[in-house]
């Protein structure tokens, strides 16, 4: 049974999908069979695994809000070894339909995904950056949440409120649900914020906080483009390697990818 993991952060801008996209190919790289789910409505992770291929094709929308079989919306990677569950901007509109239901409104992620849990040693989530019904559909199909934080200021502000809601989902819908790991992105060693910003978030968060960071590294940005992973696209660049690491600090593994 697949273990799912939702990525997760209110703010926008701090790596969610960078860190979806390329843990979930990292963890296929080790030979686990890895399903992506985007459930952002701007669908940067399918436009960035080139899983949209044509206007009406099938999204997790329809599975969500229509009734549609899970199987029928995944797309199997062409130049990775991931499948997507992918989404577009019909998304945008879940929220308001799934509030008017009366009963279930904030399982209907974790039941669509029953089906295939089997199928996968790991499903991610790559969450919206909001705190509404669509995060508390990923939160309680969860098992795990993974954090990514910029090293920016106000970087603190953003880990707070999610940890509210994440206690919120705990108490209500998900009483298992734990935090992953907090993940620092866009790390610069040669930026004094960097290193503050960095050294806060240990000092408040401690062991929840992995050792490897992920740098600001151009490669990260540029391999969406390509409709790739950082694996396909550069498997030698700084960012392929620290998503390397991150994931076998994750799996306290020492092998490499």
């Amino acid at each position: 049974m697949a273990k799912i993991i939702a990525i997760s952060n209110q703010k926008g801008g701090v790596g969610k999908t960078t860190t979806a996209i390329n843990l979930s190919s990292a963890l296929s790289y080790l030979g686990l069979n890895v399903l992506l789910v985007d459930f952002d409505s701007q669908g940067n992770a399918s436009q960035g695994l080139n899983a949209l291929k044509y206007n009406d094709q099938p999204t997790i929308y329809n599975v969500l809000l229509e009734g549609l079989p899970v199987r029928d919306a995944i797309v199997h990677g062409e130049k990775t070894k991931i499948d997507i569950l992918p989404a577009n901007v019909s998304l945008a509109g879940a929220d308001l339909i799934m509030d008017r239901l009366e009963t279930g409104k904030e399982r209907l992620l974790k039941n669509a995904l029953e089906p295939v849990r089997d199928a996968y040693d790991f499903i991610i989530i790559d969450c919206p950056p909001s705190l509404g019904l669509l995060n508390t559909n990923a939160l309680t199909a969860a098992d795990s949440v993974l954090i990514p934080v910029q090293c920016e200021y106000y970087a603190l502000e953003g880990v707070t409120q999610l940890l509210l809601t994440i206690r919120m989902v705990q108490k209500t819908s998900n009483p298992n649900l734990r935090i992953e790991g907090i993940v620092m992105t866009m790390f610069d060693y040669r930026t004094r914020l960097s290193v503050d910003v960095s050294q806060e978030v240990r000092q408040t968060f401690g062991r929840l906080v992995y050792q490897n960071s992920i740098p600001r590294n151009v490669k990260l940005s540029q391999a969406p483009s390509r409709g790739v992973s950082i694996f396909e696209y550069d498997t030698r660049c700084k960012g392929a390697k620290a998503y390397a690491a991150l994931t076998r600090e994750m799996l306290h593994i020492e092998e490499d990818i």
